[in-house]
């Protein structure tokens, strides 16, 4: 919540709020997103702290399902890159590239990184995985 509301703050004063109503987008009802998102953060917690998954991997699983809850009414692709490089800096590796490109316009990356997102939606996270150290 706060890296969205540091990120938007000055943007939207709703920034760093989680949404309050349905979306044809994200898997959790908003009534419940504090707590999925407590329990995709205990989840990812246990993998780093198991160190049984490449960091990679778990830094770019953890960007997915945060994209997939739709926390916010808008910026989730950005909070969740910018989330997963932080995480994925702090378990020792360098931030993803996400293609080298800005992703906000539609356009040949933006397309790529969205469906990468279909096929982990699928449960193959390695396209999604190749576009951000790409």
């Amino acid at each position: 919540m706060t890296l969205h509301r540091r990120m938007y703050g000055d943007v939207w004063r709703w920034a760093g709020q989680p949404r309050q109503s349905e979306k044809n987008i994200g898997r959790a009802d908003w009534w419940a997103l504090r707590e999925h998102l407590h329990q995709l953060l205990g989840n990812v917690r246990a993998q780093v702290e198991a160190a049984i998954r490449d960091p990679d991997e778990i830094a770019i699983d953890f960007h997915f399902r945060l994209v997939a809850l739709h926390v916010f009414p808008n910026g989730n692709g950005r909070h969740a890159r910018l989330a997963a490089d932080h995480l994925v800096e702090r378990l020792g590796r360098p931030v993803f590239s996400w293609g080298k490109s800005d992703l906000v316009p539609i356009g040949e990356a933006r397309a790529i990184y969205v469906a990468a997102l279909k096929a982990a939606d699928a449960g193959d996270l390695a396209p999604l995985l190749a576009f951000a150290r790409s």
